[in-house]
């Protein structure tokens, strides 16, 4: 069987798993915790950067910092993980819904526009796939309406947009280190801050709203309770994992954009006759080859014949919309075109670091065969 995905593992990890054992300091906000951060800060580059448990932990705190609450709304494409909109929900607000740019599966930044009302205070973009949304756009809309921009980078860490990180460009960013992503530490993510009024108010939050860390670097004799927070700090064991594979981001991109370029130049006949629908790349957009992905009305048909011959192919996101929750906390503005119509279409193929050639090769051989191309 060919799987779908393969967490990545160098090798290293384990060294730097046991040296958290002699360090003698398995909670957070130790040695690793301090070296991941670095290693974002400095190659992001941003202005602060906080490990999290998870990337919803960090929209967690996205939605904290950014005051929402009820009677507010927060506009975000319906074809998203469930995160991305609990966050803001667990605030209180309402989830504007709208529509994605097909070519992308990104928000469509006029339906941002046309969703914007009174109560309006935030717009989360999903770089799906790791591909940009189209952020000049996106930020001068919420520049003109006072809004507040996150970007949840789960699926980005490595990729661009004019030369500028993905999770650098918002007020806010959020990045997962979960182990379908391409820099993993089993669980894990974290919470880039670009807006530096945001930063102390960050760090409180993250310490169950105390002022702890004031208080680890010696500012202050006593911490004590002074914000809403929760326990948003991983442990140093995730942190020793991640930094392994931080210090070797560029090996696991490269690897993996030589797989997800083998997998487009061997399917491309299938674009250009109209079988299926390979990625599309916007211009000023590098990507971290996340995932490749086809669109085909045959998706269903397709992702069985594949299973039958050992090679796992899975479908992506319901639209939010659609669902029970959906529907309770959230309403879907203007038509929904593409969303639902261009998910149903949606087929994901294996992609992982150290994939070998012989089974991209195996993949795109029996995908042609499948369209008798």
């Amino acid at each position: 069987m060919i799987p779908f995905n393969k967490p990545s593992v160098l090798g290293s990890e384990e060294a730097a798993v046991k040296e958290v054992f002699f360090n003698g300091k398995l909670s957070g906000n130790g040695p690793f915790t301090k070296k991941s951060t670095g290693w974002l800060e400095e190659n992001l580059p941003c202005g602060r950067a906080l490990l999290t448990p998870s990337c919803t932990a960090a929209l967690e705190m996205s939605a904290i910092l950014t005051n929402v609450g009820p009677g507010d709304e927060v506009i975000m494409p319906s074809y998203t993980f469930v995160s991305t909109a609990n966050a803001f929900v667990l605030r209180g607000a309402m989830i504007r819904f709208v529509d994605v740019d097909p070519e992308t599966m990104n928000i469509s930044p006029v339906d941002i526009e046309a969703a914007v009302t009174g109560q309006t205070k935030a717009i989360v973009v999903v770089h799906y796939a790791g591909v940009a949304c189209d952020m000049d756009v996106i930020m001068d809309i919420a520049n003109r309406h006072n809004l507040w921009v996150i970007e949840d980078a789960a699926q980005a860490l490595m990729s661009t947009y004019k030369g500028k990180a993905l999770g650098t460009i918002g007020h806010l960013g959020t990045f997962s280190f979960h182990e379908t992503k391409n820099i993993t530490c089993g669980e894990g993510g974290a919470l880039i801050i670009n807006d530096p009024a945001l930063i102390e108010r960050a760090e409180i939050i993250q310490e169950k709203g105390t002022n702890r860390k004031q208080f680890v670097k010696g500012m202050v004799d006593k911490y004590t309770w002074r914000d809403i927070g929760s326990s948003y700090i991983p442990s140093e064991l995730n942190a020793a994992y991640l930094f392994e594979q931080l210090q070797h981001a560029d090996l696991i991109t490269c690897d993996r954009l030589k797989t997800w370029q083998m997998y487009y130049e061997g399917l491309l006949t299938l674009d250009k006759t109209g079988r299926a629908e390979l990625p599309h790349l916007p211009e000023g957009c590098m990507h971290n080859a996340h995932m490749f992905y086809l669109k085909t009305p045959e998706r269903d048909a397709l992702m069985s014949y594949l299973q039958t011959h050992e090679i796992m192919a899975v479908t992506h996101y319901v639209p939010l919309h659609t669902s029970v929750a959906g529907k309770q906390f959230g309403t879907f503005v203007g038509e929904d075109i593409f969303t639902t119509q261009e998910s149903e279409k949606l087929l994901r193929l294996p992609l992982y670091f150290g994939m070998k050639k012989e089974a991209v090769d195996h993949v795109i051989e029996r995908v042609c065969t499948f369209f008798e191309v």
